[in-house]
């Protein structure tokens, strides 16, 4: 077994173990069906759709469904999470939405986005090996899982309490991160239509402001869901505040941020212009243009 195929075992392994842990602090307290909790048939169901999807990209070698599946769990684990849960109250069903709401438009985004660039260089190698490839799909699984772990105790949970001004709070901080990330997308959208600048960086609009603001706008509207939560969370039920810590592990550590710097660095770092663009310009959280 070579050194890639071991860490891409050792992934698939963490991914797993850690989503179990998850699982098993998010399922106390949790509304069952039958004798599972909720939040553990929403756990397994996270894994067992990416799983399922990976069996025919590997076969063909694609990528093109990848984003788009992330969407289509993020839905289908949320509204099973609704129809299974019992009685719910403003907060659950809030959340909810906010959650359809969010992976319908960063879904259909990304997807458009793979079709039309008929690639994502991200899996330019990955997808050649199966090992590497299973492992993207199994941490997929896990990063559904995490981000929705807040959600998810919010709508399985027994507790239910009325909307007071620490929801209030949580849904003003989410509406904002939800604006930042769409306005951003699409601003680097219409930007990249412009032939003139298929092959150049964006520096306009919210990207004068932070070189990733799409990536600041996620972290801030998990964070919204999270203080939703606050008011109903007890016991081991406190873990599920790892979602927004695992957007800003995820986005500045792994798979995000690092990988778009690298790149752009390999392509532009050589021009005084992008020299310039990154000496004033934060790489996260936005800052007016001096």
């Amino acid at each position: 077994m070579t050194k890639e195929n071991r860490r891409s075992l050792i992934g698939v392994t963490a991914s797993v173990v850690i989503g179990g842990l998850i699982v098993l602090a998010g399922s106390a307290g949790s509304r069952n069906v039958g004798s599972l909790a909720v939040f553990a048939v929403c756990g397994l169901l996270a894994y067992a759709i990416n799983w399922a999807v990976f069996v025919p990209s590997n076969r063909a070698k694609t990528e093109q469904y990848f984003d788009l599946t992330g969407s289509v769990t993020y839905l289908t684990v949320t509204a099973v999470a609704l129809a299974l849960s019992g009685e719910l109250d403003a907060r659950a069903i809030i959340v909810g939405v906010m959650v359809a709401v969010w992976a319908i438009r960063l879904g259909s985004f990304l997807f458009r986005r793979v079709r039309r660039d008929g690639r994502d260089g991200r899996f330019d190698r990955i997808k050649t090996d199966p090992l590497q490839f299973f492992m993207t799909w199994s941490l997929q699984g896990l990063w559904v899982l995490l981000t929705l772990a807040a959600a998810l105790a919010i709508i399985t949970g027994h507790e239910r309490k009325p909307i007071g001004w620490v929801a209030l709070v949580g849904i003003a901080v989410w509406v904002g991160g939800f604006a930042l990330e769409s306005v951003a997308d699409h601003q680097k959208s219409v930007f990249k239509r412009n032939p003139a600048n298929a092959d150049r960086f964006i520096t306009s609009g919210l990207w004068a402001w932070s070189r990733h603001p799409n990536y600041f706008g996620e972290i801030v509207l998990w964070t919204g869901v999270a203080v939703m939560a606050l008011p109903v969370l007890s016991g081991w039920r406190w873990v599920t505040l790892i979602s927004p810590v695992f957007v800003v592990l995820l986005l500045t550590r792994v798979s995000g941020i690092p990988l778009l710097e690298d790149r752009a660095e390999k392509r532009w770092g050589g021009e005084a212009q992008y020299q310039e663009y990154t000496s004033r310009t934060p790489v996260l959280i936005p800052r007016a243009p001096r």
